[in-house]
């Protein structure tokens, strides 16, 4: 196993209570040691991992939920098939109580089949659990979610927003590169990904420094830390994370929330776009767009459009819901 060079700087938190501001604030990762350690599920999975399962199960509303599930052969790891053709697990659909029977048969076995729940809503198919189980977020607009399972090693990727990671159960290492090590962390196609992001093809567990030689210096620019049950984790906007599940069962609650309304658009559909539309002109004119781009985009909080009469700034005034109703209804009558 390869390690990453950083430790993440830590704080010792005595409970969802005492958060303090600063990873609502900070640009840079932050382990929470102890912020959910009073949290009943916390409390439950220090006794067992059957405790903490049948825990979730007291709030378990029978709702099928998406399960990926692998054979043995893949050892936890969810990634593509040998050929990149699709991926080397397949998507079900199970109770809950159905998928922690399958994982707990197999929970002593040397080569287990490989059982992940990702992102599932927490008031939608645990309604109650957060009423003892919550950290405070004030007036953010944020998503809690619930991810379960055994081992598993999750490639590097991003999310757009924000995360608060709590480990409630188990143990889980999270690598963390900068946003600016993507290049050295060759990712993947943007549009065949196994849950929305691109993701690293390296793997973690055993990379292949002849094939992927640049990994070496995502590790001495990575950070590095494992949660143990009632830890938490800040992990920035747009940086790069792995993780993998160091228990026979492990369970993760996250918090996410984005610095924009939920109605802004999500910049990797306008990436795809770009793609279409700007990558294949020709060099001159891509310079031209460049430019356009930095004038209406990245730089447009510096620009001084009081030339334009402020009704008539349309795109350029500031994005409310309405505007951006606008601008979906415009791109979907341009895009067909």
């Amino acid at each position: 196993m390869h390690y990453a060079a950083n430790a993440i700087p830590e704080i010792q938190v005595s409970g969802p209570d005492a958060l303090p501001v600063r990873p609502f604030e900070s640009t840079e990762p932050l382990v929470l040691r102890g912020l959910a350690s009073n949290w009943p599920v916390v409390k439950a999975a220090r006794s067992s991992a059957r405790q903490a399962a049948d825990y979730l199960l007291g709030f378990d509303q029978g709702i099928p939920l998406t399960v990926y599930q692998g054979g043995p052969e893949i050892q936890g790891r969810i990634f593509y098939n040998h050929d990149m053709t699709g991926f080397n697990f397949e998507r079900t659909r199970q109770s809950m109580s159905d998928v922690l029977a399958s994982l707990f048969d197999a929970l002593d076995a040397d080569e287990p089949n490989t059982y992940y729940v990702g992102s599932t809503l927490i008031d939608r198919w645990l309604p109650g659990f957060r009423a003892d189980n919550d950290i405070p977020m004030g007036e953010r607009e944020h998503l809690t979610s619930l991810w379960f399972g055994n081992r598993s090693l999750i490639a590097a990727h991003y999310d757009v927003p924000s995360n608060i990671a709590v480990c409630a159960a188990g143990r889980r290492r999270f690598t963390l590169f900068p946003p600016e090590q993507a290049e050295n962390l060759y990712i993947g196609p943007l549009d065949l990904t196994p849950s929305g992001q691109p993701i690293s093809l390296v793997n973690a567990d055993a990379p292949d420094f002849d094939r992927y030689p640049k990994y070496r210096a995502a590790l001495e620019a990575g950070y590095q830390t494992v949660l143990e049950p009632g830890d938490g984790i800040f992990i920035p906007s747009m940086w790069w994370h792995q993780v993998k599940s160091l228990e026979a069962f492990n369970v993760l609650v996250n918090y996410w929330w984005r610095a924009t309304p939920s109605f802004m658009g999500a910049p990797l559909n306008a990436l795809q776009h770009a793609v279409l539309s700007v990558r294949g002109l020709p060099p001159e004119q891509r310079a031209v767009w460049r430019d356009i781009f930095e004038r209406y985009v990245f730089a447009a909080g510096e620009q001084d459009w009081s030339h334009i009469p402020e009704h008539a700034r349309g795109v350029l005034d500031d994005i409310d819901e309405a505007r951006a109703q606008s601008i979906r209804a415009q791109l979907r009558r341009f895009l067909l």
